[in-house]
């Protein structure tokens, strides 16, 4: 019988012993989704406005000469803006994601638990990439927040899972 898709991202065991631990593998793909999916080095090398010497700064010092030349639309500037903005947000919160796992892990919080918070933080963070990249409504960006505090409450349980773990 094949297994279940809570058995193969280790929410439940396949038998009577604990699933493994995936959270050095959540991880890994956390970091490449902050620091390279979600970097927007890729659109402003395409656009030809990345300057490595000061990188953060092309968008706003290159953006609207890019608009203004023809290379890229009003609305496609704003969005690779919002793109650097999850990016950065996401760089910013992987290290919380990293405390509060490698704490519940040390910590002896189950397996099963610990998957379970990286499996809720994953979805979290990948949905609020996408909202921040789409979502253009100063009214529907309610929604965005609203999956930033998801991203934020998935660490904070298993930081205090682990605290009473501890």
């Amino acid at each position: 019988m094949a297994p279940s898709i809570l058995t193969i991202i280790g929410l439940q065991a396949a038998g009577a012993q604990q699933p493994p631990n995936y959270a050095p593998a959540f991880t890994i793909a956390n970091w490449f989704f902050a620091y390279c999916t979600l970097s927007t080095r890729f659109s402003k090398i395409s656009l030809g406005i990345d300057h490595n010497t000061s990188p953060r700064e092309d968008l706003s010092k290159y953006g609207d000469a890019a608009v203004r030349a023809g290379k890229l639309s009003q609305r496609r500037l704003e969005q690779i803006r919002r793109m650097q903005s999850a990016h950065e947000n996401s760089v910013e919160g992987f290290t919380l994601f990293v405390a509060a796992v490698v704490f519940a892990t040390y910590g002896g919080v189950p397996n099963a638990t610990v998957n379970g918070i990286c499996v809720w933080y994953t979805l979290s963070r990948l949905a609020y990439g996408a909202a921040y990249i789409w979502i253009e409504s100063r009214r529907l960006s309610m929604v965005r927040s609203a999956i930033w505090w998801s991203c934020n409450a998935s660490c904070i349980t298993g930081l205090v899972l682990a605290g009473r773990a501890l």
